[in-house]
């Protein structure tokens, strides 16, 4: 190993070293957001404190409606996931079946670009750099602001 890839394997090292700090005192200003202070300057504190706190518990689990219908059986639960698993075997098998070979690629792409030369080219795409580059400073010039009107000397 040569003084030169030495040296970068100790700044690897170095860096690898200096990340994990760096992280978490940049992470340390996020436990701040965690527990936020109301401004007690504010006029509308007491509203907003008052909803924090009414709502500090909110959601829970009590709150939510129980559902009447039983949960399924093991054996139900089973019988979906296999019917599941078949049914993505049938779709694999599917979609093995089908023919993705397009034959010889030298062929087929000889074959799209005789359909593309057999359309018609609009006249905008058959223009040269150089055309558009004209229309471009000739439009340039048509959007620049006419010089001002001289209305001759001010009124006393």
């Amino acid at each position: 190993m040569t003084g030169h890839e030495m040296n970068a394997h100790q700044a690897k090292k170095i860096f690898g070293g200096l990340a994990i700090p760096a992280a978490a005192v940049a992470l340390s200003g996020c436990a701040g957001a965690f527990s936020p202070e109301t401004d007690t300057a504010s006029p509308i504190a007491p509203r907003v404190q008052a909803l924090v706190d009414a709502n500090r518990t909110y959601p829970r689990w009590e709150d939510f409606p129980r559902s009447s219908d039983p949960l399924p059986e093991p054996v139900e639960v089973a019988t979906r996931v296999n019917s599941l698993r078949g049914s993505g075997t049938d779709l694999a098998a599917e979609a093995a079946r089908i023919d993705w070979q397009t034959g010889d690629p030298v062929a087929f792409a000889a074959e799209v670009n005789s359909r593309i030369d057999g359309q018609a080219v609009a006249p905008v795409t058959a223009e040269t750099r150089a055309e558009v580059e004209a229309f471009a400073a000739r439009t340039r010039q048509r959007g620049t602001a006419p010089p001002p009107v001289d209305r001759g000397p001010a009124p006393r």
